[in-house]
């Protein structure tokens, strides 16, 4: 079946973050009953090296992941990485319970035939089972989640490039429900009926999860992220769309940068997110949900929490995994606090160590 999604680690590995715009490491460790972060770096891609999800420019990608890891001080050499969206398909099956794991692996093939629109030639498959079915104690829900053959293999050969060795491909919505726990203290309890979207907006892409009982029930993609707002500084102050990228998130921008592009910038984000949970709203009988985190780069936009949380009339908060950890030395602590809200994959991934 290929690199598998759901293997146990038992080691401990980086959870490696590969967005359109960066390249994130995270390493944690135990100690006691808390985390602690003992290597992070953060380093940009060249444009287009990540398109769609997909690895356009292996070698760059490769080269800059080597560079997070220089720069880290890691001495780890296993890695995870994560698929997502339109590059990986999930579905919740249920089969009659196997009698060996022969059996198991026999009915998940036959029916996930059904499910990939591929030949299980072309794909990367992994399962695992949930536990019994709720309706039918006959049955066993089972997990399944498929890849195209490239797209993993595009992975795998850009971690060798950086002197990594692949350890765990994962799929990006499971790793948020690892990561998901470590929010507690910004989110109350609202019992197993409670839902919490996380709204991760990046530099393309915007992605709505809905969590229930801490576990990923909706998911949805939809083309909005920060670069818009690059191009827009970019065109409007005759910049490059790197010098863009810096001015964006370090200031020197005009005083009217504010009114005439950063606000409209945020109001249209708070529609785009509004209209993605009319979207899962439509689509299931649920009508409200409890809370809103926000995620990703563009989430650290000042005041986007209190424009949002006013907007929608939920309370919404912004996402750090790190809040109840501790720091190793080598770690740039201003840096991660200023970036935390962009970790929360290389985190859930990083959380594999402790399968």
């Amino acid at each position: 079946m290929g690199m598998p999604f759901f293997t146990k680690t038992n080691n401990h590995v980086l959870g490696l973050d590969v967005s359109a715009s960066a390249v994130k490491l995270i390493e944690l460790r135990e100690k006691g009953s808390r985390y602690r972060v003992e290597s992070f770096s953060i380093a940009p891609l060249p444009e287009n090296a990540v398109t769609d999800n997909n690895y356009t420019n292996v070698e760059a990608v490769g080269q800059v992941m080597r560079t997070v890891v220089e720069r880290s001080g890691t001495k780890l050499k296993q890695a995870a990485l994560s698929v997502t969206g339109s590059a990986v398909i999930t579905k919740i099956i249920s089969i009659p319970r196997p009698e060996s794991d022969e059996e198991l692996e026999a009915q998940v093939e036959l029916l996930a035939d059904q499910y990939v629109p591929y030949s299980l030639d072309e794909v990367n498959l992994d399962y695992y089972i949930i536990g019994p079915n709720e309706r039918d104690n006959t049955l066993v829900d089972v997990r399944l989640a498929a890849s195209r053959r490239e797209n993993i293999e595009d992975r795998i050969a850009a971690l060798e490039y950086a002197g990594l060795e692949a350890k765990v491909i994962d799929v990006e919505a499971y790793v948020l429900e690892n990561s998901y726990g470590l929010l507690d203290d910004a989110i109350p309890d609202y019992g197993p009926n409670g839902m919490t979207a996380i709204v991760d907006t990046g530099a393309t892409l915007t992605t709505l999860n809905i969590i229930q009982n801490n576990r990923v029930i909706y998911s949805r993609e939809q083309g909005f992220g920060g670069k818009q707002l690059t191009e827009e500084i970019q065109r409007r102050y005759g910049l490059s769309y790197q010098e863009a990228g810096l001015a964006k998130k370090k200031g020197g921008l005009p005083e009217s940068f504010v009114e005439d592009l950063l606000d409209p910038f945020k109001d249209l984000m708070c529609k785009q997110i509004d209209r993605s949970l009319q979207f899962f709203f439509s689509s299931s009988e649920s009508r409200s949900i409890d809370h809103v985190v926000l995620s990703g780069g563009v989430s650290a936009l000042t005041g986007i929490d209190a424009l949002l949380e006013k907007k929608l009339d939920i309370p919404v908060a912004i996402a750090n995994p790190f809040s109840q950890m501790t720091l190793s030395s080598r770690v740039n602590a201003l840096s991660l606090r200023e970036n935390a809200s962009s970790m929360m994959v290389a985190t859930g991934l990083a959380l594999r160590s402790f399968d």
